[in-house]
């Protein structure tokens, strides 16, 4: 059924792709639903993410929890990689490998998450086409509702070519 979804993601407008591949994530990766993670959008090598502020997802102060905030973090840089690789989606195999964040403040309600991937992605789709694998960095800033920053994230991705 996923494999039907994504190989006929490509015979429909792009904007069509970036949604589908939004939806599919949204309900594919069972922590980042259970911590509560809304992807908004998926574009060509950018998304959003939100998490919405709720009892499940606070620490002992009552703001959101560092763990939730690096997940919201990490599902917002797994999208911008999805959107940046959606023509060969089905054929790679990509990895977070590292990641580090700067809590900068505490999230006292919802966080918005908006992920960039460094590099064209252009280049990164042929650099897997060409070598069989890449790497880069995806930064994220995480805000609150106010604007304010509530962090800064880089998750390094490494994607290659399924074997």
């Amino acid at each position: 059924m996923i494999r039907w979804l994504f190989s006929s993601l490509f015979k429909v407008a792009p904007g069509m792709t970036y949604d589908l591949i939004r939806k599919q994530l949204g309900s594919s990766v069972p922590f980042a639903r259970h911590a509560g993670v809304e992807i908004e959008t998926i574009e060509s090598g950018r998304a959003t993410a939100r998490l919405p502020f709720r009892a499940e997802g606070l620490n002992h102060l009552g703001t959101q929890h560092a763990a939730a905030l690096f997940t919201l973090g990490e599902a917002a840089s797994g999208a911008a990689m999805a959107g940046t690789f959606a023509p060969i989606l089905l054929e790679i195999r990509p990895v977070a490998a590292q990641a580090s964040i700067k809590f900068l403040s505490v999230a006292k309600g919802p966080v918005r998450a908006d992920a960039v991937v460094s590099g064209d992605a252009n280049d990164l789709v042929n650099s897997v086409k060409a070598g069989g694998k890449t790497q880069f960095p995806v930064v994220v800033t995480l805000t609150g509702e106010d604007q304010s920053k509530i962090g800064e994230m880089t998750v390094d991705w490494h994607v290659s070519l399924k074997r």
